[in-house]
């Protein structure tokens, strides 16, 4: 539900990911920091269309999201709808969302981003070791590059933790 996450997804991350990403030089990590409950759900929608279709469910939901990122129970209705697109059935997305133990492991990541990382808002990015917030451009990141250097194999998180899903290299 962060206008400025698929702000990032819709417009920096395509150059992003051929710059960069897809070349080797930089590694994108996603982590789940919903900052409400129709957020949770959309995470929840796309760790349950499988680590194959994760990337291109996430995708869809940040390139849809001004049609379903609305409140109440208008902006559930029209979640389901973008799930149906995707081949969730009634009986499938209502039980995704209702799966309690996904749910909470998304809250976990979320608490755990904003007790050990100081993670406060989205999107919040890490370069290098350095916490970016807000709206970014693909200058910026380039920026921040140009100052360090790419972090190596084992660096995949700040924490060396390697959750499902997290890094893209490739859609």
């Amino acid at each position: 539900t962060c206008p400025h996450c698929a702000q990032f997804h819709q417009f920096v991350l395509p150059e992003l990911k051929t710059k960069y990403i897809d070349t080797g030089k930089a590694r994108l990590i996603f982590r789940e920091f919903p900052l409400d409950r129709l957020a949770a759900y959309a995470n929840m929608l796309a760790r349950c269309a499988g680590p194959d279709r994760f990337y291109p469910m996430l995708s869809a939901l940040f390139e849809t999201q001004s049609s379903w990122a609305l409140p109440g129970e208008e902006g559930l209705e029209q979640l389901r709808t973008v799930g149906k697109q995707a081949g969730f059935t009634t009986e499938k997305f209502d039980a995704c969302i209702g799966d309690e133990e996904l749910f909470n492991k998304i809250v976990e990541t979320r608490t755990r981003g904003h007790e050990t990382f100081g993670v406060e808002s989205t999107p919040t990015f890490f370069v290098n070791g350095e916490k970016l917030t807000g709206e970014q451009t693909l200058t910026g990141f380039e920026a921040m590059f140009s100052e360090g250097t790419a972090p190596s194999a084992g660096d995949a998180s700040a924490d060396g933790e390697q959750d499902q899903p997290e890094e893209q290299s490739g859609r």
